[in-house]
């Protein structure tokens, strides 16, 4: 069965536990992530997207988070319905993420709304202040494993972002990206 049909079959059950949850504070919540970290089972799961409902700016329905993933400044996340974020990706809001509907990210991918700066000589680039930049995932997008998506990028409606390529500028709809940095490989 799909998760959005076990969504759907066991909707007014996730109500309720959403509703619960509201009184679990969240360092019960972080040491549940904690504790189900590595575990992709439907309890773990069910965990995860209890706490996206919680602590996110915006969050959908039918979210899959698999095991390893990091979410950091998670008040500036915004996530759409049915979107799969898969194992081990790496997901830093600080400048702003929105990833809109039907949108899948396979493993170990970045999403960082950052940069880091190297203007000011006097102390190492590593203490050097960052930038923040946004980074908005349109809908009907696949993101495939291993990707770098780097601040100030849109990635339009219908895209596919191939294996390990790192993106650093906009896409255009209906468009395949890959390399390093990404271009267009391709109309969809």
């Amino acid at each position: 069965m799909s998760g959005r049909s076990l969504f759907q079959k066991y909707n007014i059950i996730l109500r309720i536990f959403e509703l619960t949850s509201k009184l679990i504070p969240k360092f019960v919540f972080n040491l549940f992530w904690f504790i189900c970290d590595n575990s992709e089972s439907k309890p773990c799961l069910l965990l995860r997207y209890l706490y996206l409902k919680k602590y996110i700016k915006n969050c959908g329905e039918n979210i899959f988070i698999g095991k390893g993933v990091v979410l950091k400044n998670s008040r500036k996340l915004s996530i759409g319905s049915n979107v799969s974020i898969h194992a081990y990706s790496y997901v830093d809001a600080i400048g702003g993420i929105t990833i809109g509907d039907n949108v899948s990210i396979a493993n170990h991918t970045s999403l960082i709304s950052f940069e880091h700066t190297w203007e000011n000589t006097e102390i190492p680039i590593k203490y050097n202040n960052t930038k923040k930049g946004s980074i908005k995932v349109s809908d009907d997008v696949w993101i495939g494993c291993g990707c770098r998506i780097l601040s100030n990028v849109t990635i339009h409606e219908r895209c596919i972002v191939a294996a390990g390529a790192v993106l650093n500028k906009d896409t255009k709809s209906n468009t395949l990206m890959g390399g390093v940095p990404a271009r267009d490989l391709k109309q969809i």
